[in-house]
């Protein structure tokens, strides 16, 4: 009998001399652009040169502007110079500004440099608005670069030119400068030898922060699934299950005891799920966003059904992870899974038409960029993102800062979330393009071209109730952007919250200064426009999380005993929580 014939796999080509020469070229560009980015700090100076060109060629041929704005900035001269001369009148040119909200910045000469700076600001800013044919999103980053420059120019910024620090050093005599040589030194020795920054080292996931009792009932490749113990003898049935952002550590929803929303949750007698999400390296840079969905969001979903079978669940998902989940529900819906009870977004966006001002920093020469980048690392460091961050709000994330470390040589004491916001992670280069082009640039999730599986998902599959929490002072997530839920025929419970994408989602009972809005709409309802919802709305003072709690237990079906921590059939050993990802750094 003769051998059978072993089937051969098919023989790749080998690559002819044109394709080696354009691979060469490739590599070559890449190489280039990856460099250039991480000396520009992931910022195209390309893009801001023909923005800076588009700008000023047509402000050069508009000469009725020009007298617009030499109109308007001696006006701003003649008011300040009243202010001057009157001291104590209240005008548009006078205590507007935080920087210069202290009482000694009306005194002379210090509310000269103040006034004088302000009129500069207010004419730059109206020489970057409303020039003829000049596209509304380059207005935007120029007016935007302009601000950045003011900043960095500020009296507030400048020694003997801020009166407090001038009070101080004469106060101290110059001891305050000398400590703020000091942390400006060891400011930079972090920096060199990427250290935490000073303070945030006393804060510990396990020890201080993310310590509600729990066990990882879960590991993959890409998440840790913590179950969190109960604490009262009866729960609610549907348990919860909460998808963080991965751009961060999960541990913002469990910080201390006494503003972690997974605690606060826990002894109201919920079940409630957490993904920890692992701090992707090199190695993982093909990890996709069908990757995150597949086997981070349903992979949990899965992995809830079978600890709590029979149970429908309640989703909860925050930011970048709020978007994930609005996908992975999309799709559910899609095919017919009905294991949702419901979902809940907090500051999390679908469309991305109205990003704020992050979309000043995402165009295709931008992302083009800081792909060349990932392709160089395998990933966005940590860094690189907060760096953008940053300059969204550059006055009091590095001017105030500045000020008091440097110039008043006095070191603000972190607290747990400021610790959370130093502990960065890495994105995986496909998955950080991908999100990049096919939710910011072309905003596929909102125009019904996102597909999973092969076939395009839509949000009107999504038919169970919803509630959404948007912040007042969001430039990550704009309120108004995710208000657009009300767009579809949702059954939606809107929350509008004092804060911003952080402080307004950390919102426990009992903070001082919070209040929101909230208002009910059915599917049937006609839509009414964000201004008109915000003013018509009564404001309610205190936290939103007894609301929404409130909304979960209303949703729920009633109460039952514990179940039990983890899987049936669970042989492999987990660690308690808060798991071992959350430590990669």
């Amino acid at each position: 009998m003769s051998n059978p014939i072993q089937a051969q796999p098919p023989t790749q080509a080998a690559p002819t001399p044109a394709e080696q020469w354009q691979e060469l070229v490739h590599k070559i560009d890449r190489h280039t652009q990856g460099k250039m980015g991480q000396m520009m700090g992931g910022v195209s100076p390309i893009h801001s040169m023909l923005v800076y060109l588009d700008w000023l060629s047509h402000l050069a041929i508009s000469p009725g502007k020009q007298l617009d704005v030499v109109k308007g900035t001696l006006e701003d001269a003649q008011e300040a110079a009243g202010n001057l001369m009157q001291p104590g009148r209240q005008g548009s040119i006078c205590c507007s500004d935080p920087r210069f909200a202290s009482a000694a910045w009306q005194h002379w000469p210090y509310n000269l440099y103040a006034q004088t700076f302000q009129v500069m600001e207010r004419a730059w800013d109206r020489a970057t608005r409303d020039v003829p044919g000049v596209s509304h999103k380059h207005e935007d980053v120029a007016t935007f670069a302009a601000r950045q420059w003011m900043d960095i120019f500020s009296p507030s910024n400048v020694p003997w030119m801020n009166p407090d620090v001038v009070k101080a050093t004469q106060d101290e005599r110059g001891m305050n400068l000398f400590r703020g040589a000091l942390n400006w030194l060891d400011d930079l020795h972090r920096i060199v030898h990427k250290l935490p920054p000073a303070g945030v080292d006393a804060f510990k996931p396990g020890e201080n922060v993310a310590i509600t009792p729990g066990k990882v009932v879960f590991r993959n490749h890409l998440i840790e699934l913590i179950q969190y113990s109960p604490s009262t003898d009866k729960v609610h049935a549907e348990p919860i299950l909460i998808v963080p952002a991965w751009i961060m550590k999960y541990y913002i929803l469990d910080l201390s005891p006494h503003d972690s929303l997974v605690k606060f949750l826990v002894d109201k007698g919920h079940t409630v799920f957490m993904i920890s999400w692992k701090n992707p390296t090199t190695a993982d840079r093909d990890m996709s966003m069908e990757t995150y969905r597949a086997d981070g969001v349903m992979a949990a979903v899965d992995t809830i059904s079978k600890v709590i079978p029979d149970r429908k669940i309640h989703s909860v998902g925050y930011c970048l992870g709020g978007t994930m989940l609005e996908i992975a529900a999309a799709t559910m819906g899609r095919d017919g899974d009905e294991r949702l009870a419901s979902i809940s977004l907090f500051a999390a966006q679908g469309d991305f038409t109205e990003a704020g001002e992050l979309l000043l920093f995402i165009n295709h020469s931008q992302v083009n960029l800081l792909e060349a980048m990932m392709a160089e690392q395998g990933v966005l460091q940590g860094s690189q993102m907060a760096g953008a961050f940053k300059l969204l709000h550059t006055s009091d994330l590095i001017w105030s800062r500045a000020l008091k470390d440097y110039m008043l040589g006095q070191r603000e004491k972190p607290n747990d979330l400021m610790a959370w916001n130093a502990d960065t992670t890495r994105m995986p280069a496909r998955m950080h393009s991908e999100y990049l082009h096919r939710l910011f640039l072309h905003n596929d999730l909102a125009t019904g071209r996102y597909e999973v599986n092969g076939a395009p998902i839509w949000f009107t599959d999504i038919r169970i109730p919803c509630f959404a929490v948007g912040t007042v002072s969001d430039h990550v997530a704009p309120w108004k952007s995710v208000y657009k839920l009300h767009l579809l025929p949702l059954d939606i419970t809107f929350v509008l919250t004092s804060g911003g994408h952080n402080a307004g989602i950390v919102s426990e009972p009992g903070h001082p200064n919070r209040h929101f809005q909230l208002r009910h709409r059915t599917p049937e309802e006609r839509y009414i426009s964000p201004e008109r919802w915000q003013a018509e709305v009564p404001h309610q003072e205190g936290s939103w999380w007894p609301a929404w709690e409130n909304w979960l237990v209303g949703h729920s079906s009633g109460l039952i005993a514990p179940p039990r921590m983890g899987l049936p059939d669970q042989k492999k050993k987990l660690p308690d929580a808060p798991g071992e990802y959350v430590h990669e750094q």
